[in-house]
């Protein structure tokens, strides 16, 4: 079994008001010396067996398809820990 990250961001062109939001929250917080933020997804999958050029390529599939609105995000697909 293996633990596959998908991790879903909006594309740089794409404006994101909750990065913004919480940027601008920041200072007031007491936290300095922040220029940007920005907000995504992350998606943790447990596959069964292992995770060969096969698995990875159904997992872009799924992520391409289904998990990340492909307009708007990108994505990155990686391996994190293989038991």
């Amino acid at each position: 079994m293996a633990r596959v990250v998908v991790d879903v961001m909006l594309k740089p062109e794409i404006l994101d008001p909750q990065g913004q939001a919480v940027q601008r929250a920041l200072p007031r917080l007491g936290f300095e010396g922040i220029s940007d933020v920005r907000q995504g997804k992350r998606f943790e999958l447990e596959v069964e067996g292992p995770v060969d050029e096969a698995a990875l390529a159904r997992i872009h599939e799924m992520a391409e398809t289904f998990l990340a609105n492909t307009v708007i995000e990108d994505f990155v697909v990686k391996v994190e820990d293989e038991k």
